[in-house]
């Protein structure tokens, strides 16, 4: 059985999209024997926000995806909106008295004629991997008739005070509960007035803990809230962060805290949330969002289905200028979907675009340091009338996104933007050894001296930009024609670029299973294999062997390989 769209050249290669139909806000991510689980709002029926179900993907590498049957259904309680799911390994709850299981932590919201909306908390548990869920018969475990946004629980184990800990929405705050069996909540306290922005309501928050600069004698706990758009400004939605302490009833906001500090400066980063139960041996935070925004979601020019994820990114906390920032950064996983195309070193700004000349790229990565002082950039998915524009502006001080003439836009009035952050001050040499001399680490302080850096991941209809080792990150939706997929870079005058590497990225595999049970779509076909290049989906192919082994080169990309070291070696004759 085959899937087509008429939209294939939006669908991106190595982003998490549905096999059809609308996907919002990541929801239930946790790692179990071997694989990293990703639920996710899902509308089966169509391609506009709708009845609310849980899709369901899982991975082993955060790079492949396998999408499963729908995980949850709506039942007399309400639809399924978003939550968590944790391992109980103690078995806390009883629903699993031979070996330890997946529990789902999950909002019910229930409309009725004449009657005010309610959203309480539900649960589901699983004996088999996350295949097949039993809603337990005690539903609802936690419910508010007063609140009518109170939704989206993140549930994590407190070790330190022995119970489960409970963050959700409430309005304009978040509210902490605490547990012994997930069942019966009580609660601790509330969280939001007089801090923060409160532009629009609070949803999908997150807490956990973090080593500061690397050093386990050195923790402060992370508070994630997003925010609903607002209907004005020309934001929309977007997500927040806190650090401060948390003692398993309450959380302190620290100073920084004070000041509104943003996750994300793009406009397609949404309700992201963090893997709960990674292995003991893997100490990162890993994160993940919804790469899209309230403001347009509902209206994106794809085909047949309706959005994306953002690439998984570890999180961290570090030092910088005296401030403690979160910092983003890549997965290291990643660097498995690449194919080395070019890599050069102190090379001008001449001999770069003599190098980018043949590159036709739609899905790629750009690794680039370059001399402090200098306002440049990049121009990305560039043909047929459609630019997108990242550079760093010295004058202005800060990094940009522009996407005003990146391809489709009218659609919506507000996506055809500029997006800027300001720039961080970048750290010398005597800072990041005096880090270094402390026994901590701090890679937003590690920089070379009069040095920055940009790392940016372009797809078939999104840019991410990671700037100063992931001080700063911008996520955009773009919607450029299938043509657009030259690269150029500029400069205010001849400058040198220090570093730049180019990869081609693409997924080895995305796999698709059979729909979603109950849906009005359930295939029939079992397990079916697609390719997010072409979106084409083969029930027959169920291999796990790659197209291309990892590393080699297609004949397109040798050529290319051609091109660039000859330009490489004009530019080394120059330079002599």
């Amino acid at each position: 059985m085959t899937i087509q769209t008429t939209t294939p050249h939006h669908r991106g290669t190595y982003h998490f999209s549905p096999s059809s139909h609308w996907m919002n806000d990541p929801n239930g991510m946790v790692y179990w024997d071997g694989e990293y689980h990703l639920f996710f709002q899902h509308h089966p029926f169509g391609d506009k926000w709708g009845p609310m179900h849980w899709g369901h993907a899982v991975s082993r590498d955060l790079v492949n995806w396998e999408e499963l049957n729908i995980a949850l259904e709506p039942d007399e309680l309400g639809t399924i909106f978003s939550g968590s799911a944790v391992v109980d390994w103690n078995n806390t709850t009883g629903f699993f008295p031979d070996e330890p299981g997946l529990v789902a932590i999950f909002t019910h919201h229930l409309e009725r004629p004449n009657e005010p909306t309610v959203q309480s908390q539900s649960l589901a548990y699983s004996h088999d991997r996350g295949r097949t869920w039993i809603k337990y018969a005690g539903n609802p475990v936690l419910t508010s008739l007063n609140d009518p946004d109170f939704r989206d629980p993140k549930v994590f184990w407190h070790e330190e005070s022995r119970h489960w800990i409970m963050i959700l929405a409430c309005g304009q705050e978040v509210q902490l509960y605490r547990s012994e069996d997930l069942k019966s909540w009580t609660f601790s306290s509330t969280f939001g007035e007089g801090i923060g922005s409160h532009e629009g309501v609070w949803e999908c928050p997150d807490l956990f803990e973090l080593a500061l600069d690397g050093d386990p004698a050195r923790r402060q706990w992370v508070m994630l809230v997003s925010i609903g758009d607002p209907g004005s400004g020309m934001e929309g939605s977007r997500t927040q962060y806190f650090t401060g302490t948390f003692d398993g009833q309450t959380f302190i906001p620290d100073e920084a805290s004070q000041d509104i500090r943003w996750l994300d400066y793009g406009r397609d980063n949404y309700a992201g949330v963090s893997w709960s139960d990674l292995p003991i041996e893997d100490d990162r935070r890993l994160y993940l969002g919804w790469m899209s925004n309230w403001r347009y979601a509902n209206h994106t020019p794809t085909d047949g289905w309706r959005g994306a994820m953002t690439i998984p990114r570890e999180l961290t906390l570090e030092t910088a200028d005296d401030r403690v920032m979160l910092i983003q950064r890549p997965v290291v996983e990643l660097e498995a979907a690449r194919t080395p195309l070019l890599e050069l070193e102190n090379v001008s700004l001449a001999a770069l675009n003599e190098a980018f000349a043949p590159l036709r790229l739609g899905s790629y990565e750009l690794e680039i340091r370059a001399k402090l002082g200098d306002s440049f950039g990049f121009r990305l998915r560039e043909g047929n009338g459609c630019v997108t524009l990242v550079g760093i502006d010295v004058q202005a001080g800060e990094l940009y996104l522009d996407r005003s003439r990146s391809g489709e836009s009218a659609f919506h009035e507000h996506f055809a933007q500029r997006h800027s952050a300001p720039l961080p001050e970048v750290g010398t040499v005597e800072q990041a050894d005096q880090i270094e001399q402390s026994g901590a680490e701090s890679v937003g302080m590690m920089l070379e001296e009069g040095e920055r850096r940009l790392h940016i991941f372009v797809d078939r209809s999104s840019v991410e930009v990671f700037e100063g080792d992931g001080r700063l990150a911008m996520t955009d939706l773009i919607f450029p024609a299938e043509e657009a997929e030259g690269l150029s870079a500029f400069a205010d005058g001849e400058m040198e670029f220090h570093s730049v590497k180019v990869y081609r990225l693409q997924a080895l595999e995305s796999r698709a299973a059979a729909g979603s049970a109950g849906a009005a779509e359930q295939m029939q076909a079992g397990k079916l294999v697609h390719s997010a290049v072409d979106v084409g989906i083969d029930a027959g192919n169920t291999s796990h062997e790659p197209n291309r082994a990892a590393g080699s080169s297609a004949p397109e990309d040798q050529a290319v390989q051609a091109a660039v070291l000859a330009a490489a070696s004009r530019q080394g004759g120059e330079d002599r």
